[in-house]
């Protein structure tokens, strides 16, 4: 059905990079999940009040929040796409993330409630009325959320949107729930067990770990989380196909919201080339990730030494000295400056987060195997950096 509605009414359906068809694609989800949990409301409510289940009645409801988050999610969509102004140069994309974030704030609500509720079932418990057309509606729903979590969750990977994956989490584990809801009213029905109560406790469960689950994928962006290693990649790619750039550091991606990147990144280029023909290269590079990426491209040029041997064998030699130190460490951006008494060698070396070594136990290292290596006429000045994408 979505496939269909996306062919009638979305123009260019696969320029999923584009803001505005992102916009379409979250705006029709949206509208969509509003009919749905509506009609699932209607249609449990119903059973709930026939079969006098707290778990039925409960799930209704659910559904219905699911209504309003989805309200949330077309509203979040169509703010996300409105376009920079003064007071925001960088746009509004992070709106969409917020409404990801009030989605999973309502299944969380839900979940806790709903727990409540059904612990007083226990200590009062009624008996339930199953019949045909119940078991009929908890089908129907089961099989609808299904089909919810599988298109919000496929158009969510395609347009890259966290509120949509949130948005699948949430319908995938009301699937669970209306599951165990069904489980609770057979077992009712022919053992004569009144479970409903325990069953709506395993139900909020779910639902609250759902509801955890989609929090975390909302946050992350808000916070600043690491691009994603296929993001990386693909700017590597770009970046490297160029010949006269020998190699890539410091790349920084700022997320301003889905379609709105700020890319920078230090280039390292032949010292030994012409640097007004390097720049052109460069403006060149910076054009292409902003075209083929969608994002804004900031790109600064390292000149390195690509034709002094004596250099070259002083990097050599200190790459394997790190190297034999840890092979996760690496390094770039190397000089070396002479002076009359010793040599200095200058460069940056690249860590992980939560290193066992502290900076100074590491300078200290290297210093001393240089020193072993090479000679004590040779100092290395050296500044620690941590890596925002590996």
């Amino acid at each position: 059905m979505v496939t269909i509605l996306a062919n009638l009414f979305i123009r260019d359906k696969e320029d999923v990079k584009n803001p505005i068809i992102r916009q379409q694609y979250g705006m029709l989800c949206g509208m969509i999940g509003i009919i749905l949990n509506v009609l699932l409301f209607l249609g449990k409510i119903l059973a709930g009040i026939i079969s006098h289940s707290i778990s039925i009645t409960a799930d209704a409801f659910n559904n219905l929040s699911d209504a309003g988050s989805s309200c949330v999610t077309l509203v979040g969509f169509k703010m996300a796409g409105a376009q920079p102004d003064k007071g925001h140069p960088y746009g509004h994309g992070r709106i969409e993330y917020i409404s990801g974030l009030i989605v999973s704030g309502a299944i969380l609500i839900m979940a806790f409630e709903l727990i409540r509720t059904s612990i007083s079932k226990i200590f009062h418990p009624q008996i339930i009325k199953f019949n045909f057309l119940t078991a009929v509606i908890l089908l129907i729903s089961i099989l609808i959320k299904l089909y919810m979590a599988y298109y919000n969750y496929q158009i969510g990977k395609k347009v890259e949107s966290a509120a949509m994956r949130a948005t699948a989490i949430d319908s995938l584990s009301d699937t669970c729930a209306t599951t165990v809801v069904l489980v609770a009213a057979i077992a009712g029905k022919i053992f004569g067990i009144q479970i409903d109560g325990y069953c709506g406790i395993l139900v909020g469960l779910f639902i609250f770990y759902a509801g955890i689950n989609a929090a975390r994928e909302t946050l992350n962006p808000l916070l600043g989380q690491a691009p994603e290693e296929e993001l990386v990649k693909q700017i590597e790619e770009i970046v490297l196909s160029h010949e006269e750039i020998c190699g890539i550091h410091d790349l920084l991606v700022h997320d301003y919201g889905p379609g709105k990147l700020m890319i920078s990144l230090h280039a390292e280029v032949p010292a030994e080339g012409n640097i007004l023909e390097l720049h052109e290269v460069v403006d060149h590079t910076e054009a292409e990730l902003q075209r083929k990426l969608r994002c804004d491209a900031v790109i600064h040029m390292d000149p390195v030494v690509t034709e002094d041997e004596y250099i070259l064998n002083l990097k050599q030699t200190i790459e394997k000295i790190i190297n034999e130190i840890d092979p996760i460490i690496t390094m770039h951006d190397f000089r070396v400056v002479m002076g009359a008494s010793h040599t200095n060698l200058i460069f940056d070396v690249v860590i992980p987060y939560k290193y066992p070594l502290s900076d100074e136990v590491l300078k200290e290292q290297i210093q001393r195997r240089t020193a072993d290596v090479i000679g004590k006429s040779y100092f290395v000045v050296i500044q620690v950096d941590k890596s925002y994408y590996k």
